[in-house]
């Protein structure tokens, strides 16, 4: 009887270790590991019409793929551009630097990707106007693209401011689209013209002027740096980070390789690119030569750009009402 009593303690016993083990290998699986939502396959980006075409052409005639299809279309004005962003009309966005420092200022929903235009304004004088330094512009008018608080009306007041000369009051500065400013000049209405590539090229065709002062090179000695301004980069909208980290680096990606494609195959862009900026294939392929595009990370020319955007308010505390914190920062 004692025998049975024993057996059946063990038997007992057996089957209460299984029904543990059994419970605790339950506990090590775990819950259920939450499904990581999918990242998207499309994504939709806007893009200024202008010299910028040429970077995104290699997307456009699908010579350049990745993970994401990006559907790429063209904004005509930064109000234009600033409704689509605010109007969730858009994933990502390509813009000047200082205009998204600004949006940023507001709505801190602004991401930077990287910059990849670095090269582009030139000072241009009528054929047989002289000019030596910033001086020569005094009681004279410059007219330029745009706007008040863009990239060469900045550098160019600080040309002027450090020549000792007043912005406004010793030279009256106009703003027109780049096609007026060109035709004026063709005229030879104007004495001289703050023009980005490829209006350059257009501008100074028959010989009706020339440049005499590289933007670039003008910002890289003021500033002590190299020769390339932060121009224009490649943005994208923070909650779109947020939820999509893999597409965001893919899109990062697909401009970068674009890029290096534009560089690489110079007529083959030229020749997508016509069909959203219709110049001529001659005057495209010329301003190249005066034109830098390059693919930056954020993550290494972040100083250069917090330099660009410090020295901007110093001189214009209207052109960039609040540098943008760390936020604006992406990698």
């Amino acid at each position: 009887m004692g025998k049975r009593r024993c057996l059946v303690r063990r038997l007992l016993l057996a089957a209460l270790i299984l029904l543990l083990t059994s419970a605790l290998g339950g506990c090590q699986q775990g819950a259920p590991q939450p499904v990581q939502p999918a990242q998207p396959t499309e994504a939709k980006l806007i893009n200024p019409l202008g010299p910028l075409v040429l970077p995104v052409a290699g997307i456009e005639n699908g010579a350049v793929k990745g993970p994401v299809t990006v559907k790429v279309s063209y904004w005509k004005s930064n109000d234009e551009a600033i409704g689509l962003i605010a109007g969730n009309q858009t994933d990502f966005a390509v813009l000047p630097v200082t205009m998204a420092a600004n949006l940023y200022a507001n709505q801190k929903d602004l991401v930077m990707l990287g910059v990849h235009e670095w090269k582009v304004f030139y000072l241009l004088a009528r054929k047989g106007v002289a000019f030596t330094d910033w001086t020569s512009l005094k009681d004279r008018s410059l007219y330029m693209p745009v706007g008040k608080g863009q990239t060469v009306d900045i550098l160019s007041r600080l040309g002027l401011i450090k020549a000792g000369l007043t912005p406004d009051q010793d030279i009256k500065f106009v703003y027109a689209p780049p096609q007026e400013v060109v035709s004026l000049f063709q005229a030879g209405k104007i004495d001289y013209a703050a023009l980005p590539e490829p209006y350059v090229t257009l501008a100074m065709k028959d010989n009706a002027g020339s440049i005499v002062l590289d933007y670039q090179e003008y910002w890289g000695q003021a500033a002590g740096v190299e020769p390339r301004v932060p121009i224009a980069g490649l943005f994208v909208k923070k909650d779109y980070a947020a939820k999509n980290p893999q597409a965001v680096k893919d899109v990062a990606q697909l401009l970068t390789d674009a890029t290096n494609w534009c560089n690489s195959n110079p007529d083959a862009a030229i020749e997508q690119a016509k069909t959203t900026l219709p110049l001529p294939a001659a005057v495209m392929k010329a301003s190249l030569q005066r034109t830098e595009f390059k693919y930056v990370p954020t993550a290494e020319c972040r100083e250069e750009v917090k330099k660009y955007l410090e020295t901007i308010q110093q001189i214009d505390r209207n052109a960039i009402k609040q540098l943008p914190d760390e936020g604006f920062y992406g990698e």
